[in-house]
């Protein structure tokens, strides 16, 4: 599992792109994202800096 804090999400609408894009890059992926917390956690194939370059790519921040 793949844990990041995300910074730039506030609505439900940030939580959808961030699952979508994930997603995109795999479509088996389970992505879990606390808003309050701005932690996103994925169970996926891909490798964390893909999934960095993916919610960054929304335009969301994503802590080193």
């Amino acid at each position: 599992m793949i844990t990041l804090t995300v910074t730039g999400m506030t609505c439900a609408h940030c939580v959808r792109a961030v699952d979508q894009a994930i997603k995109a890059l795999d479509p088996a992926a389970q992505v879990q994202v606390d808003l309050a917390k701005g932690i996103v956690q994925a169970t996926t194939t891909l490798s964390r800096d893909a999934v960095a370059a993916a919610i960054r790519a929304e335009g969301y921040g994503v802590a080193d």
